[in-house]
């Protein structure tokens, strides 16, 4: 969200934070209570979100300079009894030394919760309060404007510079900004000081619930939800300083088509700021140069249009974006070059570069049908991971090793595709995505939504519009996801899910719906509004455990039910079982290596008969590296369902999976098998091991 007005009223930044929870005598948190029918809601009167403006990643230009806050900061915690405590005090106002409170090294972007050493930062329930001090060259006094952009804060944030309220987000996983030229000493210090709300409540997205607990050392907030991940909190992606012209391109939107002849098309459209600008009146922007560049820099298209912000470009032989593994030649970028072109005098004359900006462009065509999603006219199936941005020490704090990583696992293991359960990953992520042509179903982070009010409804909207509108450019992105696991079941889903779907239909840029259920096909509400079915199930685990020989036909049978009520695409977006890294039992004992073999293989031989039928476009198996999640007795030092340990190193059945997704790719698209995928066994094995499956 792009912040451009004055500062908050101060009685409306209070407002932002008053969370509105619910428990009862017992202390048991109301939205825990998820077998209660609640009320049927009515949405007639609800509020669609304002539309996203701004926020193109931060890149540097000939007229853009982008500086990093990245770094050491400092962290206080606020007395959990008392979160806004900081506010009434004025914490702002000067350096959180002056606070009182211990003051906390903290790096950013990373989580804080395992940053320290003690359980009172790791599980802390309200407010937390951040600040670092930074330069501002006085060569950015005139002429520019000087934007604060936050990559993520989860949950909530309310921003100050140099003890002036700058902006406020809530909604974690989602970039906001603000023009802070107003706010800022010139060639001198600045600071900037963030307070960051942890607390999830019923109209949340994710939903939870904050209670009060009796604990030996008195009553304590404690913060519940039914999401099995740990509610990571903190500035969990970067922060840059940028500046821009005072006319200068705000957003961009960019369509694209791939036709059998090889001809390309790019549709775009730009907006222009200049509400800034009014001392510069004589100055009027004329002309719109745009300029497209092959991965080598060769221009290979361009116009110039004047006074107009929109159009379309063509591109012969155009070399399309493909994912990886159905092209030698994966993730396809152009770059195309945006330049606002400035004329002092009405005759054009004088004319001088106002602003650039560079989008990097995949060109390829997205279509589906009921029976099939299609890339570029070829039928997709997509064979990949649930994820989760999880690391030890870091939390989800981005890291771009850890990216790097990532990815390179999943190019070795085969994969197409992931789904950014359950919210949306890093703008860094996607950009990764774009350029390796790996395949994206964009979550947004509405988890196990219950008690289905409007003003819930009202922030599901809202967290859909802003994560459309961020990712909207990205040829990586074939699918949005509108939910996971929500109780679909319940009467109240049927209205609310079908004013939600009708609502992201009408802003979803070309792009099917889906959403992953576990509802069974007969009680869900929701999947009859979606494009693409999405169900998850753990067979063998969660029931019928221990039991693979109960996989292939329950499997088979659901899909089957899935698409002859629905009738539309079905995918399986979750399935596994936790396994213990070095666990071993022979024969297979469930939590150990051997079992999660054993229930990958069967769930391999079921979706094999379901890929004979077309309408079964994928696999994706939960999860791609062990996570952490809150405390319980079911979780040993979190989740361990993935194929990857948490430090990113192979479980047993991750030989198995490369296996499989490789011989998939090599039966679908022919594509060439790594040299190292089976090992030498002996002289008289002359059929290697993928040609088995």
């Amino acid at each position: 969200m792009r912040w451009k007005g004055k500062a908050l009223p101060f009685f409306l930044v209070l407002q932002l934070y008053v969370l509105q929870v619910s428990a009862n005598q017992e202390g048991i948190p109301q939205s825990l209570k998820h077998n209660k029918e609640w009320p049927l809601f009515e949405y007639g009167e609800i509020r669609k979100p304002t539309p996203t403006k701004g926020l193109l990643y931060p890149r540097e230009s000939e007229t853009r300079e982008v500086r990093s806050l990245d770094g050491m900061w400092r962290l206080v915690r606020s007395d959990p009894k008392d979160p806004l405590q900081g506010i009434r005090e004025k914490w702002y106002a000067n350096s959180l030394r002056m606070s009182g409170k211990e003051v906390i090294p903290m790096p950013v972007p990373a989580s804080y919760n395992d940053i320290a050493t003690t359980d009172s930062l790791r599980d802390h329930v309200g407010t937390v309060w951040y600040e670092r001090t930074f330069y501002v060259p006085r060569l950015w006094k005139d002429g520019v404007r000087t934007w604060l952009r936050f990559g993520s804060v989860h949950y909530s944030a309310i921003v100050w510079i140099n003890g002036r309220n700058a902006t406020s987000h809530s909604i974690g996983h989602l970039p906001f900004e603000a023009d802070i030229s107003a706010l800022l000493n010139f060639g001198g210090e600045n600071l900037v000081t963030v307070m960051c709300d942890n607390r999830l409540g019923n109209r949340t997205i994710p939903q939870g619930s904050v209670y009060q607990a009796s604990t030996d050392k008195g009553t304590v907030p404690v913060q519940s939800y039914t999401f099995d991940f740990f509610n990571y909190a903190g500035i969990h992606r970067s922060v840059h300083l940028y500046t821009t012209p005072l006319i200068h391109i705000s957003d961009l939107e960019v369509r694209t088509l791939y036709s059998s002849n090889g001809m390309g098309r790019i549709d775009y459209r730009l907006w222009v700021d200049a509400s800034q600008a009014a001392e510069y009146q004589q100055m009027l922007v004329t002309n719109l140069r745009v300029v497209l560049r092959d991965r080598d820099g060769t221009e290979v298209g361009q116009q110039m249009n004047r006074l107009v912000y929109q159009g379309s470009l063509l591109v012969p032989s155009a070399k399309p974006w493909w994912p990886y593994l159905m092209n030698s030649d994966p993730g396809y970028l152009y770059s195309m070059e945006f330049q606002l072109v400035v004329a002092c005098n009405e005759d054009d004359s004088g004319c001088a570069l106002q602003d650039a900006y560079r989008l990097p462009v995949g060109i390829r065509t997205l279509s589906w049908s009921n029976q099939s999603l299609l890339l570029n006219g070829v039928p997709l199936y997509l064979r990949g991971f649930g994820r989760h941005e999880d690391s030890d020490i870091r939390g989800k704090g981005l890291d771009n090793a850890l990216l790097a990583r990532d990815f390179n696992l999943l190019k070795w293991i085969g994969a197409n595709a992931y789904r950014t359960s359950h919210y949306p990953y890093s703008e860094e992520s996607m950009q990764f995505a774009d350029e390796q042509g790996i395949m994206i179903i964009d979550e947004c982070p509405a988890v196990n939504i219950d008690i289905f009010e409007p003003q819930l409804l009202e922030q599901h909207m809202s967290s859909l519009e802003q994560l459309i509108h961020r990712d909207r450019n990205h040829p990586s992105v074939i699918a949005w996801s509108v939910a996971n696991e929500p109780r679909s079941a319940k009467p109240g889903a049927l209205e609310y899910f079908e004013t939600l779907v009708t609502y992201t239909r009408s802003i979803a840029q070309g792009r099917p719906l889906t959403a992953a259920i576990n509802a069974s096909p007969s009680t869900c509400h929701l999947a009859q509004f979606l494009d693409i079915v999405g169900f998850n199930r753990y067979n063998s685990w969660y029931q019928n455990a221990g039991r693979t020989d109960m996989i292939v036909d329950q499997l088979t049978e659901e899909a089957e039910s899935w698409r002859d009520k629905f009738e539309k695409p079905i995918i399986q977006f979750e399935y596994g079982g936790d396994t213990m890294e070095g666990m071993h039992s022979l024969p297979a004992f469930i939590w150990s290596e051997e079992y999660q073999v054993q229930l990958f293989s069967k769930h391999f031989r079921a979706f094999d008969e379901l890929r004979g039928k077309r309408w079964f476009i994928g696999e994706f198996v939960w999860n791609f590296a062990d996570f952490r999640t809150a405390q319980t007795i079911t979780r040993v030092g979190g989740n361990k369902k993935g194929v990857f340990t948490r430090n990113r190193q192979p479980k047993e059945v991750a030989h198995l999976l490369r296996q499989r997704y490789f011989a998939i790719a090599r039966e679908l698209d022919h594509c060439p098998l790594p040299e190292d995928l089976t090992v030498y066994i002996s002289r008289h094995s002359k059929h290697s091991r993928h040609n088995e499956l």
